[in-house]
C-alpha cells in the first residue's frame, strides 16, 4: 500500500517505521535535522523491548509536491499545523485516497457525519477560516485515536515507550471496505488497530483527561500524579471534566468508564509530565484549541455552562501568547542544584 506519513516525528515516525517494516511503499514528510538524518541512515526505531530497528522509506522530504497519489495519508502532525499543510495535499490525492487524521482533541471534522440538529456545523476554533475544510475533502477522513507514547531522541531515532494502538473509525459510523484495508495493512505492522463503529466516543474518552491535565500541568508544572493528589487541583480537574461530560452527552456520547476512574488512571500513571508542560518547557506552540478551546466552543454550540474550563482556557491562552511573544520557554529549576 503508498503510504504517507505527513508529520513524521515521534508518533508519526513509529508508525511509519512500521508500516515501511511491513513492506508498504511509505513517504515520510520531516522537516531540519530530523529529515537528514532518515535521508542518511534510515528511520531508527527502538522498541518498547529496547531493541533497534532502522527502517528505509521510500521517500522522505520536506515537499509534499515532490510525491505522488497515495492510497493513505496519514496526517500525523500536532492540530494547530494542519492549515499550514492542508492546502499542500492535492497532489496526494486520487479518487480512492483515504486521509486518516491524528491529532490529539476535537478534530475540525467532528460535526461531519452526524445527524441532528448541529448538522454541518463547523468548528471555528479549529478551522477559523474554512481553509482546512476546503482542502481536506470530508468524505476522504477517517477518524483515528492515538494511545502509543513515543519520543524523537536524537534526529532520526525514535523511542517507543509504550502501547502500539491506534483506533479507527469512519465518521458516520459505517463499515467500509477500505477502512478495514487500512486496519489489516496496520495490523500486518504489528499495530492494534480496531475498527469502531463511534470513534468520537473514544476521541472524547481521551479528550475528557487532556483538556484538564494538559493545560493544568502546563500552569503549575506539576505532573499527572501531583495534580491529582492535590485536592484542590484534583477538584478543578474533576469540574472540568464533569463540565465537558455534560457537553458530550447532550452530543449523544457515551462515557464508558466513570469521572473517577478516569482520574485514577492518569494519577496511576505517576510522575509524567503532560505534552502540553513538555512544549511549555521546549518552547513550543500549544495545543489549546483542539485540547480546550473547542471543548468550549462545543459548550456554545449546546448552550452547556463551562465556568471552569473558560478559566482554564484564558490563563492558558495568556500563558502561550506570553510565551510566544518573549520567543520562550519556561521550567521549574531546583534551587538546592549548586548548593554545597
Amino acid at each position: 500500500m503508498r503510504i504517507c506519513v505527513v508529520g513524521a516525528g515521534a508518533i508519526g515516525g513509529m508508525l511509519g517505521a512500521r508500516l515501511a517494516q511491513a513492506g508498504n511503499t511509505v513517504s515520510l514528510v520531516a522537516r531540519g535535522a530530523h529529515l537528514q538524518a532518515i535521508r542518511s541512515d534510515g528511520l531508527a526505531l527502538i522498541d518498547d523491548a529496547g531493541v533497534q530497528h532502522v527502517a528505509r522509506p521510500a521517500c522522505a522530504t520536506d515537499t509534499l509536491a515532490e510525491l505522488g497519489p497515495q492510497d493513505v495519508v496519514v496526517l500525523a502532525m500536532k492540530a494547530h499545523q494542519v492549515a499550514d499543510v492542508a492546502a499542500q495535499l492535492t497532489p496526494l490525492l486520487e479518487s480512492g485516497t483515504r486521509i486518516v487524521t491524528m491529532q490529539n482533541g476535537i478534530p475540525w471534522w467532528y460535526f461531519h457525519g452526524l445527524t441532528g440538529p448541529w448538522h454541518g456545523t463547523a468548528l471555528h476554533s479549529l478551522d477559523p477560516d474554512g481553509s482546512i475544510a476546503r482542502h481536506v475533502p470530508a468524505e476522504r477522513i477517517i477518524g483515528s485515536v492515538v494511545y502509543p507514547a513515543c519520543e524523537v531522541i536524537r534526529p532520526g531515532v525514535i523511542r517507543v515507550i509504550e502501547g502500539n494502538r491506534f483506533s479507527l473509525g469512519e465518521p458516520d459510523g459505517s463499515d467500509t471496505p477500505s477502512i478495514r484495508a487500512i486496519s489489516a495493512v496496520f495490523m500486518a505492522a504489528g499495530l492494534r488497530a480496531p475498527v469502531t463503529s463511534d470513534i468520537r466516543s473514544e476521541i472524547w474518552l481521551k479528550v475528557w483527561g487532556n483538556l484538564s491535565f494538559n493545560p493544568i500541568s502546563a500552569l503549575t508544572h506539576a505532573t499527572l500524579e501531583d495534580i491529582c493528589l492535590y485536592g484542590p487541583t484534583r477538584a478543578l480537574a474533576a469540574g472540568m471534566m464533569t463540565e465537558a461530560q455534560a457537553i458530550g452527552e447532550k452530543l449523544g456520547v457515551r462515557f464508558k468508564v466513570s469521572l473517577d476512574k478516569r482520574i485514577a488512571g492518569a494519577q496511576a500513571v505517576g510522575q509524567h509530565k503532560t505534552s502540553m508542560l513538555q512544549d511549555v518547557e521546549q518552547g513550543r506552540p500549544l495545543e489549546l484549541q483542539a485540547l480546550v478551546g473547542s471543548v468550549a466552543e462545543l459548550g456554545r454550540i449546546t448552550q452547556t455552562p463551562t465556568p471552569s474550563i473558560d478559566a482554564v482556557w484564558a490563563l492558558a491562552s495568556l500563558l502561550a501568547r506570553t510565551l510566544q511573544q518573549h520567543q520562550a520557554r519556561l521550567s521549574v529549576a531546583s534551587t538546592t542544584r549548586n548548593r554545597p
